[in-house]
């Protein structure tokens, strides 16, 4: 198939980028700057879609990242709209091509629903958090869900905390146990939903793939964990203490609002990846850790 990627130069747009290659796929990658072959876009006086031909599959991974800066409101509204500018001109790309794709997977994320230490949350569940990454992602569902008007399928991966080598949530994870200091974050009973990279390319493949997969569609392996254990998850695959306390006062002077992505979390199962029968090759989280810290132990 030829697919493309908004948003294909970051972390989970590599590991796609590779994953799809692969398996033999042709990938484009819209860009703001046209190099190593990518196509120009987001930028005034471009017209990408006069460039991509016929495209079967289109994948929406753009928006400033949320793991960067401490998420004042001038960075929540960057967050906010990059997503919205970047899905209304994938939008309009596709209602330009006289082709129409059979896909546009866009990423979402977990954080959609309430935090909650005793919830269990499906794609079934209706709850929407009220804050601001709730809101966020609601709105982006929505928007990248208007696709459907175009006969096109649309899917929104839920991603959950996203493990890997050389970026992600991780590498600031880890350092604590690097520097002998790990510990519990918080009360440490704030739940952990994760998944390694390399699933959530393989996932995002599947969708593709698979057309009995719709809005949305939550990306976490299947075991998550209370952060505690996390924690001492991180320590036992480093060799490294789990002894040090970090209090949540102490990680909401650090992080400001985005101390929230530590101090709260959501309980997530991936039931319609497993009900369409997709196998997660890091279901565990040791096993997961074990692949990416290899190089560290």
């Amino acid at each position: 198939m030829k697919i493309v990627i908004a948003g294909g130069s970051g972390f989970v747009g590599q590991k796609l980028t590779e994953v799809l290659l692969q398996a033999g796929h042709e990938v484009v990658v819209l860009s703001r700057c046209a190099k190593n072959g990518a196509i120009q876009w987001l930028t005034e006086g471009t017209t990408p879609e006069k460039m991509l031909g016929k495209v079967d599959a289109f994948i929406n991974l753009a928006g400033v990242s949320i793991n960067d800066g401490r998420w004042s409101t001038e960075h929540q509204k960057q967050i906010y709209d990059s997503r919205m500018t970047a899905t209304d001109e994938l939008l309009r790309i596709i209602s330009a091509l006289p082709h129409k794709p059979a896909v546009l997977v866009n990423a979402s994320a977990i954080g959609i629903y309430p935090a909650s230490e005793s919830i269990i949350y499906t794609e079934a569940s209706t709850a929407i958090a009220d804050d601001f990454l709730g809101r966020t992602v609601n709105h982006w569902e929505q928007k990248a869900a208007s696709v459907t008007a175009e006969g096109v399928r649309s899917v929104c991966m839920r991603f959950g905390v996203i493990l890997g080598k050389g970026g992600g949530a991780l590498p600031p994870m880890i350092l604590p146990y690097k520097l002998f200091a790990g510990g519990k974050v918080g009360s440490g009973r704030q739940w952990l939903s994760w998944v390694h990279v390399e699933d959530v390319a393989r996932a995002i493949a599947f969708a593709i793939e698979n057309d009995n997969l719709q809005d949305p569609v939550n990306t976490t392996a299947p075991f998550p964990k209370q952060m505690d254990d996390f924690g001492k998850t991180i320590g036992s695959v480093m060799h490294r203490p789990h002894w040090f306390p970090v209090p949540s006062f102490i990680m909401k002077i650090a992080l400001g609002k985005k101390s929230a992505l530590v101090l709260e979390g959501q309980h997530v199962l991936p039931e319609k990846l497993l009900a369409n029968g997709f196998v997660f090759n890091f279901p565990h989280l040791e096993q997961a850790l074990q692949d990416i810290l290899k190089d560290n132990v």
